[in-house]
């Protein structure tokens, strides 16, 4: 049945309004925060919603092709559903993102207070993105977009701090620009192609396009930049690294591992289900998207070497990581698409594994700096292992997931006619995976190996809760598991590439 695909939609999203409802009149009626029992109601609450959404929401999606329309936004634009290969591919991985992360949450958020506040709009959120991913054209999926940013917005400023309320004011500002931008290119695409529907190959109309390729080009030009401000690229990338050191880890978490992946969305959308690859191929839209995209990969390594305070590292370290996607996206090939398809789905274990490590040298030492963390391995030895074989994924060493993606990457790169970028391109990625381990490894090797200076420190063991390292060993070993058996994978993606191209 296709309207199957509204629950996982309405579902979170009626559940976490109601949360917000409750919390709000309870501070309306100076009503005391929740006790030990209100607590565990919401936890089970919050989970029954996530578990029952995220099964309707996968099974629905791999039972074929479905389609809705909700209603007319104008006679020949529909707020309108479709399930497709993508959708299925990022409604899976958010599905199993949201839940682990929801389970860390629920003591994690203990540190900072307002669960009820946190949770309903981690439950909104989770509803709006599947809707976003379920889009079935352009303007939908641009309704969505916009609603994705003003419902995670509040989980940035979660703590109310001056800190927290800059950086998600500047999280909102940049983001609504991007999508203005990509809602400039939305108004010529609609009158230049055939449907703003999401078809394989795109669905610009060469006729009417005839004397007007300048400008549609530029329109699309627009596009990859608006929709680049969500996944960190150059030039509107600073939101990542203001927003990541004040949000609450689970957050974090949430916005590095999924929520910049929605960019990344809207930008195959755009390229290869409205434009189509021809149209951009060998064009300056490419070439320069190819440079922004090296830009980026090598600035966001080359910062996040050079910053002390660890979660801001790993913000720069995503503003880099993402761009590897995007970098395979420009070459326009299916060996480099199935290289950013892998990295998508891969990136997301590995930095989710990251942010949830630092959360817990936070919530169990008060430690934000990667100077403080001297000698950590020997106080939680579970949860440094973890980060290191994520550490070791997001480096790229093999079987690790990291090493699959980044080989699919780096052959595409070298197998398209794109000139320069097909030697440089490579070497830009070997570059900075060689100042990702600069970045990452000296916290596993000082945390296991403290010194001379710590050799007489009495280490006590501060393993977190087991409901915090279960969800941190899960997704350190899909970060890991991933690589050795990718083959699955690597047939869905090359089969998504291919019928685009």
């Amino acid at each position: 049945m296709s309207s199957l695909i509204l629950l996982p939609i309405f579902l979170p999203v009626i559940s976490g309004a109601g949360m917000l409802i409750s919390s709000a009149v309870s501070k309306w009626k100076e009503r005391p925060e929740l006790g030990t029992s209100g607590l565990k109601k919401l936890h089970i609450l919050t989970v029954a919603v996530l578990l029952v959404s995220a099964i309707v929401a996968v099974c629905t999606a791999w039972s074929g092709d479905r389609s809705l329309t909700l209603f007319y936004l104008m006679k020949d634009i529909p707020i309108y559903f479709h399930i497709d290969d993508i959708g299925r591919l990022f409604v899976t991985l958010i599905s199993i993102i949201w839940v682990a992360i929801s389970i860390y949450s629920f003591v994690y958020m203990k540190h900072e207070g307002e669960e009820r506040r946190f949770f309903g709009f981690y439950l909104v959120v989770y509803g709006v993105l599947v809707a976003l991913v379920f889009s079935g054209n352009l303007v939908t999926m641009y309704l969505f977009y916009e609603m994705m940013t003003l419902t995670s917005m509040p989980l940035v400023l979660h703590n109310g701090s001056k800190e927290a309320i800059m950086a998600a004011l500047k999280y909102l500002f940049y983001s609504m620009c991007g999508a203005y931008l990509g809602l400039f290119g939305i108004f010529f695409l609609y009158k230049y192609c055939d449907t703003l529907a999401f078809v394989p190959g795109g669905s610009l109309n060469l006729t009417l396009l005839a004397d007007h390729q300048g400008i549609v080009m530029v329109a699309v030009f627009a596009m990859l930049i608006g929709f680049g401000v969500k996944a960190g690229m150059l030039p509107l990338h600073a939101w990542l690294p203001t927003a990541h050191p004040v949000a609450p880890s689970p957050a974090s978490a949430a916005l590095s591992g999924i929520i910049v992946k929605c960019g990344v969305l809207a930008i195959i959308r755009t390229v290869y289900y409205v434009v189509g690859a021809d149209f951009i191929r060998g064009t300056w839209i490419q070439t320069a998207w190819m440079v922004l995209t090296l830009m980026t990969i090598f600035m966001g390594s080359m910062l996040a070497f050079r910053e002390p305070v660890f979660k801001k590292r790993l913000a720069y370290s995503t503003v880099s990581q993402v761009s590897y996607i995007l970098f395979g996206l420009s070459a326009l090939t299916p060996t480099a698409m199935t290289g950013a398809l892998l990295h998508v789905v891969f990136h997301a274990f590995i930095k989710c594994t990251l942010f949830l490590t630092a959360g817990i040298f936070i919530f169990q030492c008060g430690k934000t700096r990667v100077e403080e963390l001297y000698g950590i391995g020997k106080q939680m030895p579970k949860t440094l292992w973890c980060y290191t074989f994520a550490s070791l994924a997001l480096i790229g060493i093999p079987p690790t997931s990291g090493f699959v993606s980044k080989w699919y990457l780096a052959q595409g790169a070298l197998e398209a006619n794109i000139g320069i970028f097909s030697w440089l391109g490579p070497v830009v990625l070997l570059i900075s995976a060689l100042l990702t381990a600069g970045y990452l490894l000296p916290v596993t090797t000082n945390g296991f190996f403290p010194g001379k200076n710590c050799a007489q420190t009495e280490w006590r063991k501060q393993e977190p809760p087991y409901r915090m390292l279960i969800p941190l060993g899960f997704l350190a070993l899909m970060s890991v598991i991933l690589g050795v058996f990718p083959n699955p994978l690597i047939r869905f993606f090359s089969q998504i590439a291919s019928s685009v191209m």
